[in-house]
């Protein structure tokens, strides 16, 4: 989480996270109600609207934009590296 995302989480940066077992393979669409339900700390609706991340939140997945990977629908794999990043500033 960087760009003031990390703030709605304690303001730990780094999550290193095992996922639990599940019928059908995760994609970012279940990791990120997991994320509200396990990691989340605080004001979700800075984050997330609907099922999905806010406007303003870049999504990275081994460096690479979601929206070339599938975006919700991306299919996890062992090790992949996933980053929030918020556009948003306040004044």
């Amino acid at each position: 989480f960087r760009g003031g995302a990390e703030l709605l989480f304690d303001g730990v940066k780094k999550h290193q996270v095992t996922l639990p077992c599940q019928p059908e393979p995760w994609n970012i669409r279940n990791l990120l109600k997991w994320i509200k339900q396990n990691l989340l700390k605080e004001r979700p609706e800075l984050f997330m609207q609907g099922e999905s991340v806010r406007p303003g939140i870049l999504v990275l997945i081994n460096d690479a934009d979601w929206e070339l990977m599938g975006e919700l629908d991306y299919k996890l794999q062992d090790q992949d590296n996933v980053l929030f990043i918020s556009t948003l500033h306040g004044g």
